[in-house]
């Protein structure tokens, strides 16, 4: 039996074989099975087969029966098969138990999205945010992965005498996870403080499962230039850049991370200051791909995540992508059946972004109230907060002042009284 070295738990480049268990009480799952099928793929793994058991349980030993573990064997073999892809998280000894028996590698659902994710991490926040997923998930899986952690400070070859190598191994990951935590919280600190500093205009952040075409709408939308590609997580970087919409209105769009069913949470507390972007919005637009075959699962899922960030109750624009591609209209009449504030687009031909902008618009008009104020034409300071910060919809000059009517945030009035001083008339419209 050649012995497996967990040194490296990527899956570029490797024949492989998906694992798949439908307990009785849940639906056949074909779609979590399809979605596992995609993060291979994207990983860069050559899926061959796939086994799938239904069961009343899952085994505590073999994740799957003994019988199914013989057939799954012969199969790696005849196949010649590097790894094989559990679509749950499994317990360290189910993947000891799976090696021995099968002799090859095995890797679960966790691993794999670890994979993608430190394959996808271009800035520091996302080196350190998946660093941090990884050592997180190692922790607790120490007794079958010793070898990885010579590469975390120098290796482990300060052990001192009569120490055993596991106890070091928990000290060296208790110890980065620490220095991450903090690395990443005066991060989380700076876009705190980025975030106030923009509060003046509405934010907005994007918010959809992976490949919906978040990345795509944002570039429509604005200037960003994100990164656009047909994988899951094509970025794992938040970009934020400014929007306009018309007629002076400007929100500050976020796109994010995109979602998926059975999303580790150890993931989401890791990506916790990329997801705040979420918390912090005013309101969101749920991009979804609603020429998807498992449209309403992947809405779901979004939905489970958006829940645990406890940001499910906040303001939700519902964009429908893809209508370009879509073959069956029946599901937009079901969405807009259960959902309210739905707009159709395609992000891909632009079609309709200009009834998207005017919903957003709309949403953003939300704590807006509507005035009439009179300044004079060489206050530069106060004109340019004007322009920058509200919706002109008229402006009249007479003699050496201006009269406008605008529409402004509630929240960015105290600023304008105090640029505007005594020589400021305003009037309230009902």
């Amino acid at each position: 039996m050649v012995e497996l070295k967990r040194t490296d738990l990527s899956v570029r480049a490797e024949r492989a074989i998906l694992l798949h268990t439908i307990l009785h009480k849940d639906k056949d799952n074909k779609d979590s099975l399809a979605e596992l099928m995609s993060l291979a793929k994207t990983a860069g793994a050559k899926v061959l087969d796939s086994v799938v058991q239904r069961r009343r349980k899952v085994d505590p030993s073999f994740y799957i029966g003994k019988g199914k573990v013989s057939q799954l064997a012969e199969l790696c073999k005849d196949k010649e098969i590097d790894v094989v892809i559990c679509d749950d998280d499994l317990a360290p000894a189910q993947v000891s138990n799976l090696e021995k028996v099968i002799d090859t590698k095995v890797i679960d659902r966790s691993e794999l999205i670890l994979d993608i994710f430190a394959a996808r991490a271009k800035t520091a926040q996302a080196k350190l945010q998946v660093e941090l997923a990884q050592l997180e998930y190692t922790r607790p899986r120490l007794k079958r992965m010793w070898s990885h952690l010579s590469r975390i400070e120098g290796g482990i070859g300060t052990r001192g005498p009569g120490e055993k190598q596991l106890e070091v191994d928990k000290r060296l990951v208790s110890k980065r996870v620490l220095v991450l935590k903090k690395r990443l919280g005066q991060i989380e600190k700076r876009r705190k403080h980025q975030a106030k500093a923009r509060k003046e205009h509405t934010t907005v952040s994007l918010v959809g499962y992976t490949n919906a075409g978040k990345s795509t709408l944002m570039n429509r939308l604005t200037d960003a230039g994100v990164f656009v590609e047909d994988k899951l997580f094509a970025t794992l970087d938040t970009k934020t850049s400014l929007c306009e919409l018309g007629n002076g209105k400007k929100v500050i769009l976020s796109d994010t991370v995109g979602f998926i069913r059975k999303l580790p949470h150890h993931l989401i507390t890791s990506f916790e200051a990329t997801l705040e972007e979420v918390r912090w919005a005013d309101f969101l637009l749920h991009v979804v791909d609603v020429s998807s075959p498992d449209v309403i699962g992947q809405v779901d899922a979004v939905n489970n995540v958006l829940k645990e960030l406890e940001c499910d109750k906040k303001p939700t624009i519902m964009v429908l992508n893809k209508v370009d591609v879509l073959k069956d209209s029946s599901i937009i009449t079901f969405f807009q059946s259960k959902y309210d504030n739905i707009v159709t687009i395609s992000a891909l031909t632009g079609q309709d972004l200009e009834k998207l902008k005017q919903e957003m618009v709309s949403f953003a008009n939300k704590g807006c109230t509507e005035i009439k104020l009179e300044c004079g034409v060489s206050d530069g300071r106060l004109l340019a907060y004007i322009y920058e910060n509200s919706g002109v919809l008229n402006r009249t000059f007479i003699n050496s002042s201006v009269h406008f009517h605008i529409v402004i945030e509630e929240k960015n009035l105290s600023r304008l009284y105090q640029l505007g001083g005594e020589d400021l008339t305003v009037t309230h419209i009902s």
